[in-house]
C-alpha cells in the first residue's frame, strides 16, 4: 500500500502553488531591494525588513514542498505587511525633496517599490487562502499498482505497531 495526494495532482493546485511561490519570492526580493536601497534612512527598521524578507523566502521553500500549513501564516504576514507598506510608501515619496539625505536608490523609486508591495501582498493573501482551501494535505491509501496506473506520486505507508 502507498499514500497518494490526489489534490496535489490537479492543474489548479499546481497553478496555485506556483502563484504562491512567485508572490512569496517577489515579496522577498522587493523587500530586500527597498531595505538595502534605503538602508541608511530606515532608522532602525533594517532588522525587521530583513526578517520579513527571510520569512517570505522560507515560506516559499515550504510551499515548494507542498506544506499547506504555512499558507495561513503567509496570509497573516501579508496582511500585516500590506498595511505597513501602505503606511510607509508616502514617507518615501515625501523624502524626494531637497534637504533630505539621499539613500542608495532614489526615494521615489523606493516609494514606488513599497507601493507595489501592497497589491503583491493582497494577491498573496488571495492565492494562499485558495491553496489552503484546496486541501493539499489529503492522503489516500491505494495499492502501488493502482497509483502507478493513475500516474500518482507515491509515498510508502508506514505500519504503526
Amino acid at each position: 500500500m502507498v499514500l497518494i495526494h490526489p489534490n496535489r495532482d490537479k492543474a489548479e493546485s499546481k497553478a496555485t502553488k506556483a502563484a504562491v511561490i512567485l508572490l512569496l519570492l517577489a515579496s522577498a526580493v522587493l523587500t530586500a531591494i527597498v531595505t538595502f536601497g534605503g538602508w541608511g534612512e530606515l532608522q532602525g527598521a533594517q532588522i525587521v525588513a530583513v526578517v520579513f524578507a527571510l520569512l517570505f523566502a522560507v515560506m516559499a521553500y515550504f510551499v515548494v514542498r507542498w506544506n499547506r500549513g504555512v499558507l495561513p501564516v503567509a496570509s497573516a504576514l501579508a496582511v500585516l505587511y500590506a498595511v505597513t507598506c501602505a503606511i510607509a510608501a508616502p514617507a518615501w515619496f515625501a523624502r524626494d525633496k531637497d534637504g533630505f539625505a539621499t539613500p542608495a536608490l532614489e526615494p521615489g523609486m523606493l516609494g514606488l517599490l513599497t507601493l507595489i508591495l501592497v497589491p503583491v501582498q493582497i494577491l498573496l493573501i488571495a492565492f494562499a487562502m485558495r491553496g489552503f482551501a484546496q486541501k493539499w494535505n489529503v492522503e489516500v491509501e491505494v495499492t502501488r499498482e493502482e497509483a502507478e496506473r493513475d500516474g500518482h506520486e507515491t509515498s510508502p505507508v508506514h505500519a504503526s505497531a
